[in-house]
């Protein structure tokens, strides 16, 4: 077998000449992000226009806190990945992404964690649980939330009253109707009215020992509930008045039991 010599030097001299160029151009681009400075940020908050539970002006602000805040500092010295672990510890913050342009910008990508429900329980426990049914720590967020109060464990809330608000904010009319859950010490569900001076029995949530059985269940169980008291509401209360119960008990299948208001 006759070898080549000619090839192995010009296949030599090519490699050595990529390895060169390789390491020249790392070495250029080093160089050039320690003297490049971040030229801007740009702050993307995903759903803000329509649910703006957080703003870049917090965003900015607690970056300057921590000492994070990439304007004006050198490329090589902003650390992306603290910024997006100090960011996601933000109450409402689900997921935060930071990453360098090569025109000296600096992006952040986050998408918020969305509140459903403020639980205000006995316990004296104040906190908000998001649409993954997981908890969020109290926050100046202020919108109209449906609150849930009484004898609330964090389980039971994660497991009994996230599918049942989620099933009251699919239906507009009772989004806006229902202003208060409150649980009672047996469990059993209350509902406070915005209009009208009564309290609804519900009844007591099913309960399923499989977790997707069980939402599917407390879906079906409110959704039915919920007819049967709108269709009271329209051929009973709109003839009777609006504040002559004080409580109305749907418990019950065959029929709804109203207490009439002392007079």
């Amino acid at each position: 077998m006759r070898i080549s010599w000619s090839k192995i030097g010009f296949f030599t001299i090519d490699l050595i000449l990529g390895a060169y160029l390789l390491l020249a151009f790392t070495a250029f681009n080093k160089t050039d992000e320690v003297q490049k400075i971040c030229s801007g940020v740009d702050i993307q908050i995903e759903d803000y226009t329509q649910n703006g539970f957080i703003s870049k002006a917090e965003i900015e602000t607690r970056l300057e806190k921590a000492r994070l805040h990439p304007r004006m500092q050198p490329m090589s010295r902003i650390n992306t990945r603290k910024i997006e672990e100090n960011l996601q510890r933000m109450p409402f913050v689900r997921t935060a992404e930071c990453y360098k342009t090569q025109d000296g910008l600096v992006r952040i990508n986050i998408t918020q964690r969305m509140p459903i429900l403020r639980i205000k329980a006995i316990n004296g426990e104040d906190y908000y649980l998001d649409d993954n049914n997981q908890r969020m720590q109290n926050a100046h967020y202020t919108s109209d939330l449906i609150v849930a109060t009484g004898h609330i464990r964090q389980q039971f809330a994660q497991r009994y009253l996230a599918p049942l608000i989620k099933t009251i904010s699919a239906n507009t009319f009772w989004e806006q109707e229902i202003e208060q859950i409150n649980v009672l010490p047996d469990k059993g569900i209350e509902l406070i009215p915005r209009v009208g001076d009564h309290i609804v029995f519900l009844g007591h949530l099913p309960e399923s020992k499989d977790a997707k059985e069980q939402q599917r269940l407390i879906a079906e169980f409110t959704t039915r509930q919920l007819d049967r008291l709108k269709k009271f509401y329209i051929y009973g209360l709109s003839q009777a008045g609006w504040n002559k119960y004080s409580r109305i008990n749907l418990e019950f299948d065959n029929q709804i039991i109203c207490k009439r208001r002392e007079q």
